[in-house]
């Protein structure tokens, strides 16, 4: 019978899934190694190795395929769209494939979401992806004509989140004004007002924070020399950026745990990497404060990063004058997957079309 939903969750040093019938029945975050990850020339060129991962992780678990009613996966870098549940087709998987909006874990979701379904005979979806853009014009501006910001942004959790919080608070989403910070291997750090994302720190397009693996906000003309220099194409150019920065390329680590690990049996240069990361990530979250007038009503810090107590203690002690600090480790991401699909599957909404 088919009567599961799998929602997959591709990460930049891990891959999610999860089983789910009216409620979880199995999860599980399976850990790629720094070696795993690195044999491959991109995102893309990972698709068969996540493939078999999840479908170890079902046959594990005594499921198969043709038991599923649908396959849901994290939405990637597309073009700019609104939020909810979109069905994925060969549009979407040619812009993924083709990385035309960039690069980023998250496109591997409606890939390896379209693949498992093919082999159950299912529908593939995505939900709320980083590309939802509810910017204001103000925020579009980016200091030189011809090239606007952009939205990007870990939406699906973002919000997911905020909703949850408030929600224990007895606030309304759509009533509160929120700074919320998802940190991972990358970082999105946003102003949400009155239930819309008005402004964002988009990691992506290097802006904002370095993180585990990111290297955000860079001295331009320095990058730029060292583009001429070595004279780095555009694959290497967005690896230096994305994979090869950050943390990683002080410390060649971008699991935050080892990096803790060796700050506890005494690395200075390893802590002084991290707090850095944290006063970025501090600043940035001021930033958005700005964006929201003063008027905070909760900072809420979630993500994997959020696990390691060092980051939080660190972001906290500068940000909390601003705002209470709402602390939610890991993500949503996973049930707001299914709810998105199941709102969809059980006619409460219409799937959206890319």
């Amino acid at each position: 019978m088919k009567d599961l939903i799998l929602a997959i969750n591709p990460g930049s040093t891990s891959t999610k899934v999860s089983l789910y019938n009216q409620e979880e029945v199995a999860t599980q975050t399976i850990r790629h190694t720094t070696h795993e990850i690195g044999q491959y020339n991109g995102v893309v060129d990972q698709k068969e190795f996540r493939k078999q991962v999840i479908l170890k992780f079902l046959k594990e678990e005594g499921y198969t395929p043709d038991q599923l009613r649908a396959v849901v996966g994290r939405g990637g870098l597309l073009k700019p769209i609104p939020g909810g549940t979109y069905l994925v087709n060969e549009s979407m998987l040619r812009d993924l494939k083709e990385e035309k909006y960039n690069t980023h874990a998250s496109n591997l979701g409606a890939i390896l979401a379209h693949e498992i379904a093919v082999l159950a005979d299912v529908d593939a979806y995505i939900v709320d992806p980083v590309v939802v853009d509810e910017l204001i014009d103000l925020a579009r501006v980016s200091g030189l004509k011809g090239i606007e910001r952009r939205s990007v942004v870990h939406a699906l959790n973002q919000k997911a989140v905020a909703r949850k919080v408030l929600e224990e608070k007895g606030k309304a989403y759509t009533e509160s004004n929120v700074i919320v910070a998802h940190l991972g291997g990358g970082a999105s750090i946003a102003a949400h007002e009155n239930g819309k994302m008005i402004d964002v720190v988009n990691g992506l397009d290097g802006e904002g924070p370095f993180t585990p693996e990111r290297t955000g906000g860079l001295p331009l003309f320095d990058f730029a020399k060292m583009i001429i220099n070595e004279k780095l194409d555009m694959t290497e150019i967005k690896r230096r950026l994305a994979g090869k920065g950050g943390v990683n390329s002080y410390v060649n680590e971008i699991d935050l745990r080892r990096v803790i690990e060796r700050i506890n049996q005494g690395d200075s240069e390893a802590e002084l990497v991290l707090e850095a990361m944290t006063y970025q990530i501090a600043k940035a979250i001021g930033e958005m404060a700005t964006v929201l007038k003063g008027k905070v009503d909760l900072i809420i810090l979630t993500g994997g990063a959020t696990y390691g107590q060092f980051v939080v203690d660190h972001i906290k002690e500068r940000v909390s004058w601003i705002a209470p600090v709402e602390v939610k480790p890991g993500e949503m991401e996973m049930d707001a997957l299914f709810e998105g699909v199941t709102r969809v599957l059980d006619g409460e909404e219409e799937a959206k079309h890319y």
